[in-house]
């Protein structure tokens, strides 16, 4: 089983800023996104019990290649590096072309990404890639297994109800979440054998997109402004009997239509 895992180096939880046009500030140093280690971690399980290989695949800046060495040292096989400077700023259009073009080179039967991004938070690059492959696109994945036939994949998402269980042909794009099970931490030999493996740079000549489609300038979303949000108002503490108390809180949220 050949699977690729689409994943993104983000800025360090914490020490996110944002740069000219209310762009991600990219420059304040990067790390793997947390959900994409999920279905990293799901992909890994699938090769180690069915056999194949693992290969990340991600877009970004030179310092992108952070994210694909540790997703290496988990136990991927090999890893492709989209970098171009032309990319920069580019919208969810864009980086869905980029990625699905990418993908147009590679041998695989499954594709595996992510929720979302802790930068963006869009969610929609995934289901935006496997539109423009026409792969079947299964999403929300809580537990992913190969079908009975070995052609086809099938996916449990929870629901309301329960589970519902999905099963498409392969290829197929499949979307994880968290419940996919927590990931391994590379081990010393991991991060060692990481060292040694293939990693491919590929430009926007070598996938042939017109650098014109990419970047700031050809964004067909912008961000118009953003903000921190405000501070929160001070809380009301209430001391005082408990039958004074509850009347005192239900008069506080009758007041405000809250009950």
């Amino acid at each position: 089983m050949r699977i690729v895992v689409l994943v993104k180096a983000v800025p360090i939880v914490g020490n996110e800023r944002l740069g000219d046009g209310f762009r991600v500030d990219r420059g304040s140093g990067l790390e793997p996104n947390g959900n994409d280690e999920y279905v990293l971690e799901a992909a890994l399980k699938l090769t180690e019990a069915h056999g194949g290989e693992v290969t990340l695949l991600t877009m970004g800046p030179a310092a992108a290649a952070d994210a694909l060495r540790k997703g290496l040292a988990m136990g991927a096989t090999r890893a492709v590096h989209v970098s171009d400077e032309a990319l920069a700023g580019s919208c969810a259009r864009a980086t869905a072309e980029v990625l699905a073009a990418a993908l147009r080179r590679l041998e695989y039967d499954l594709a595996f990404a992510g929720a979302d991004t802790s930068d963006g938070q869009g969610g929609i690059v995934a289901a935006a890639i496997a539109a423009r492959l026409g792969l079947p696109y299964l999403s929300y994945a809580a537990h992913i297994e190969p079908g009975a036939d070995g052609a086809t994949v099938r996916v449990h998402r929870l629901s309301p109800a329960g589970y519902d269980v999905l099963e498409a042909p392969m290829p197929a794009l499949v979307m994880g979440t968290q419940v996919l099970g927590e990931p391994r931490y590379p081990s010393l030999r991991g991060i060692m054998q990481a060292r040694g493996k293939e990693t491919l740079t590929w430009s926007l000549a070598d996938l042939g997109i017109d650098p014109a489609r990419v970047g700031a300038a050809a964004a067909t979303t912008r961000v118009l402004t953003a903000a921190p949000p405000p501070p929160r108002a001070g809380a009301t503490i209430i001391r005082d009997a408990p039958d004074v108390a509850v009347e005192r809180i239900v008069d506080f949220l009758a007041a405000r239509s809250l009950v």
